[in-house]
């Protein structure tokens, strides 16, 4: 049973998503195609049933399975970087210098590199409240119809929270126990409450910095151990 359990974590988690909405679109249009040749048929209680579900239901519930999935494939590294502006903010990964955050983090295996940037922005865009939610509507909007800034324009709309930093690192042992950390209990402490950002100057203050990327030596991983 337990070589069963270690074989089953093994295989790959299969999306049904993408299944689901063709499933939906496709009864929800035959469905609807019946009810728009033989009208009579609502005439009957069952068949007022019927049209509901052909017209109603199917199609709302081929929306919400649209929508997950759309949702759920926004949350890759490649969506994120699909948009031209934020090719410069996907080398920066790869820049050759621990004094980046998001290198260092990427390179390791620190977050999942296929959600990188879903993992430290959750709170971005769509996966925010209702006003970050607006905000990612109005990257769609300027992406097709307004004036696109250059990457190093692109600046977070508040503050990086804290939080994002310690969902990972709060108890690691490496992170209590770093030598400036150790040395300065205080700076723990006001970091947990978000006195003190962890990307400040003089801390960990070096983040993607696009526009010195000109200068900037990178890193390239190896495929297959070759």
């Amino acid at each position: 049973m337990a070589a069963c359990r270690a074989l089953l974590k093994r295989l790959p988690v299969m999306n049904t998503t993408p299944l689901i909405l063709i499933s939906f679109t496709a009864i929800a249009a035959v469905l609807g195609l019946l009810t728009a040749l033989r009208p009579e048929l609502t005439r009957a209680r069952g068949g007022k049933i019927f049209a509901f579900m052909a017209l109603c239901v199917l199609p709302a519930l081929a929306m919400w399975a649209g929508v997950n999935e759309h949702l759920e494939r926004s949350t890759s590294t490649q969506f994120c970087l699909s948009c031209h502006v934020m090719a410069d903010f996907g080398k920066s990964l790869y820049v050759d210098d621990k004094s980046y955050i998001p290198a260092v983090h990427f390179q390791n295996h620190f977050v999942p590199t296929d959600r990188a940037c879903f993992t430290c922005h959750t709170d971005y865009t769509l996966f925010g409240d209702y006003k970050a939610k607006w905000r990612g509507v109005h990257h769609v909007l300027v992406q097709y119809l307004g004036k696109i800034p250059k990457p190093e324009e692109i600046k977070l709309y508040t503050a990086y929270n804290n939080r994002e930093c310690l969902h990972c690192h709060a108890g690691m042992r490496k992170y209590e126990e770093a030598s400036s950390h150790h040395k300065n209990p205080e700076m723990l402490a006001k970091a947990a409450t978000n006195q003190l950002s962890c990307i400040s100057t003089g801390c960990h203050d070096t983040v993607h910095d696009v526009a010195n990327l000109k200068d900037a030596t990178f890193w390239t991983p190896k495929v297959n151990g070759k």
